[in-house]
């Protein structure tokens, strides 16, 4: 499974045991070209020969392999590399198997002791590491294993500097996986058991059989193929079993309050929840492993004299958060004027190109049918929630340490194309994740009294949670789960360097997106795009491949965001239909990971025109009036009617036999809503009646069980 080109995939692999021959082989048995590099000596690294290299070489070439040898140090990096150059004019993986023994108990290890096991194990894979580097950065792609030991994971004795420089490699090995990433190199580390050269003194004869080199190399193989997209793991092998490791910490405790010092007898009495695993967190990164210490200070600074109060997960529970006074809390009212240029330079920021004939209609005010891109609707809903989240009562909000987790959007009417809209966002739950908290945030937007769409912002703030609150709401619109089945259209945009420099004059300023010092502070290698503008292209794209642009059919969209896409990248959405329901997912086609998961659209289906021999008898209902009339009160009662009914009712009001209007009161999503056509969203009851006994029934004038003539109450 090593990769394949035309230029055959080269491996240098520095061979101290059987454990370098049974990767030397499984490589060249999978079509690799193969440097096999060893030095020849013996197990404490005394002595030189070229057999052991020549050996593997005679084999691999015996059973139609490439092969070649290479009987330099390790400490000659570059060496090696050239041999690999030389014999197949690339290379593609390397794998750091070069090691000797010096095993003395602590005090009796030599310098010389010490610093030949730190120059052959982790100075030797520095330098033959970075004498591939540039080769594989250069061709886009580098596979490099780094050999731990158990030893270095969890100390034994009489190693203490083979453990020190087994240790130091998976230092190495973590931080050139993140330096690699961008590149598609990817770094990995492994602590084999296997019997070898370096064993074979300490390990009974029948442990060194069951221990079999031939266990360990398929998972080296595996980590090397190109499809694989591990990176930064550790893994201990033998005997035919794999596991993954990874840092666990306890929750902690802080010892300390605000202007007042910290002590030992403080240390003293937390420390049983110092060392309380129990609910335990596990940081991937350094970022995660700082963002603890910082909730701490936050903590210690906003609240004083921190009540520690544990809860029945070990969380730490600061007992001023009033969770009650915050659910349902207005955050803010903004208004949004515009003209036609916001529209338009939205379009352009989520990849719109006059290039395309269909785009015009949206980049150009002068077109017949100049229209705003359905996902314009999050912009101005966006500046209306800021300005108060900050002040929420006994959270750790901090607007530089948050995440957008996941967004909804539903339009009931197409958006203005310039005007004024007021959007007033409110608070619709708070959940505690632990590591942070989860923010969700209901944004009405209303051009005058008509609500024109409502969005659901999902926040995650790091370092604000274990308050003790809830993990889930039953109020959060969820994503769905694709069908198992090759999608029904793919589309691909290669975003430009420039996006998100285009992207944030629509209004976000975070300068994560534009100023690589601050990207950095967040842990990324530069500024990466926003969030909202992948969720654009992903839109657009819907509404062209299922809804042919038509604005007045895109209902709503939900997305979760899985991962980051830095400028430049290529955008690959890939879309089912099912129904009325879009599902969708965004690649980053360069990585193959998910930018956009969980996505789908709601599109309204297309409608018949009425031909000219039956037009819809629309003019004098009389119930028009009424229903304007409802939906001026349902503005006016707002959340606490939804609250009531939660429910949806559609009206099919009928003249001279023949459906003349259709009219929905929508009861249940945002502040409740009532709008002409049929229901967005599947109607909970529909009735049908005529307009005349419609407006009989809102006189009182007769029962309405007798007048309406179709009644469905959804199942």
């Amino acid at each position: 499974m090593a990769k394949q080109g035309h230029c055959g995939s080269n491996k240098a692999s520095r061979k101290y045991c059987s454990l370098g021959r049974a990767y030397a082989l499984a490589f060249a048995e999978r079509g690799a070209s193969v440097v096999v590099n060893d030095l020849g000596g013996d197990f404490k690294g005394y002595g030189k020969s070229s057999s052991a290299a020549d050996k593997v070489v005679d084999e691999i070439r015996a059973k139609g392999g490439k092969a070649v040898p290479n009987y330099d140090s390790v400490e000659d990096g570059e060496k090696l590399v050239k041999t690999a150059l030389e014999a197949f004019g690339r290379i593609d993986i390397v794998i750091n198997n070069a090691g000797i023994l010096r095993d003395r108990s602590f005090v009796r290890i030599s310098d010389e002791d010490w610093d030949i096991i730190h120059r052959i194990h982790l100075r030797g894979s520095f330098l033959v590491t970075r004498a591939a580097w540039n080769h594989m950065k250069n061709q886009k792609f580098g596979r490099i294993i780094m050999t731990s030991s158990a030893a270095g994971i969890y100390g034994n004795f009489g190693q203490a500097n083979y453990s020190a420089a087994k240790l130091g490699l998976l230092g190495l090995s973590n931080t050139i996986a993140i330096e690699g990433r961008k590149y598609n190199i990817h770094c990995n580390t492994i602590a084999p058991t296997a019997g070898s050269r370096l064993t074979q003194t300490v390990m009974p004869q029948d442990l060194v059989d069951a221990f079999k080199p031939e266990y360990v190399a398929p998972l080296v193989v595996w980590l090397c193929h190109e499809s694989c997209a591990e990176n930064g793991s550790l893994f201990e092998v033998g005997a035919g079993w794999i596991g993954k490791l990874r840092w666990e910490r306890s929750l902690g405790a802080i010892v300390r309050g605000k202007n007042q010092p910290m002590t030992p007898e403080a240390v003293r009495d937390k420390w049983e929840r110092v060392c309380d695993f129990d609910n335990a967190s596990k940081p991937r990164t350094i970022q995660e492993s700082i963002s603890v210490l910082s909730d701490a200070l936050s903590q210690i600074e906003s609240q004083g004299n921190v009540s520690m109060n544990s809860t029945s997960s070990g969380s730490v529970v600061s007992s001023s958060v009033d969770t009650t006074s915050i659910i349902g809390r207005e955050l803010g009212t903004n208004v949004y004027k515009y003209s036609h240029l916001e529209p338009i330079l939205y379009a352009l920021g989520v990849g719109m190109s006059t290039k395309d004939p269909d785009h015009l209609k949206f980049l150009f005010e002068g077109s017949e049918e100049f229209c705003c891109l359905p996902s314009f609707g999050v912009i101005p809903a966006q500046t209306s929630m800021f300005d108060g989240v900050p002040s929420l009562s006994g959270l750790n909000i901090d607007l530089a340490r948050m995440l957008h987790g996941e967004q909804y959007l539903e339009l009931y009417k197409p958006l203005p194309t310039s005007g004024e809209l007021t959007s007033v966002a409110t608070v619709a739950d708070l959940l505690d994740k632990g590591s942070g908290a989860v923010l969700l945030i209901d944004v009405n937007t209303y051009c005058g009294k008509d609500l024109v769409c409502y969005n659901q912002f999902s926040l995650f703030f790091i370092g604000a949670g274990r308050f003790g609150g809830k993990r889930t709401s039953e109020k959060a619109k969820p994503t769905a789960v694709p069908p198992k089945r090759p999608p029904d259209a793919v589309i691909s945009d290669v975003t430009s360097v420039d996006q998100a420099a285009l992207y944030r004059l629509s209004g976000d300023w975070n300068p994560l997106h534009l100023d690589p010092s601050f990207a950095a502070l967040g842990g990324f290698e530069k500024p990466i795009l926003h969030g909202l503008c992948t969720f654009g292209f992903a839109a657009r794209n819907v509404l062209k491949q299922f809804a042919n642009n038509d604005v007045n059919r895109f209902k709503a969209i939900k997305v979760r965001f899985a991962n980051p896409v830095y400028p430049g990248q290529t955008l690959q959405t890939e879309m089912w239909k099912e129904g009325n329901r879009i599902h969708f997912q965004t690649k980053i086609k360069e990585t193959g990971e998910l930018a956009i998961a969980g996505g789908y659209v709601d599109i309204v289906p297309a409608l018949e025109k009425p031909s000219a021999r039956e037009p819809l008898m629309t003019e004098g209902l009389q119930s028009n009036l009424v229903f304007q009339e409802i939906g001026r009160r349902v503005k006016e009662m707002g959340n606490e009617l939804v609250k009531k009914v939660n429910a949806i009712f559609q009206w099919d009001i009928t003249k001279d036999g023949k459906t003349a209007m259709q009219w929905t009161i929508d009861l249940k999503n945002g502040s409740g809503a009532v709008y002409q056509g049929p229901a967005r969203s599947s109607a909970d009851t529909t009735f049908t009646l005529s307009d005349e006994d419609f407006m009989d029934v809102v006189q009182q004038k007769i029962n309405p069980q007798k007048r309406i003539t179709g009644f469905k109450k959804a199942a």
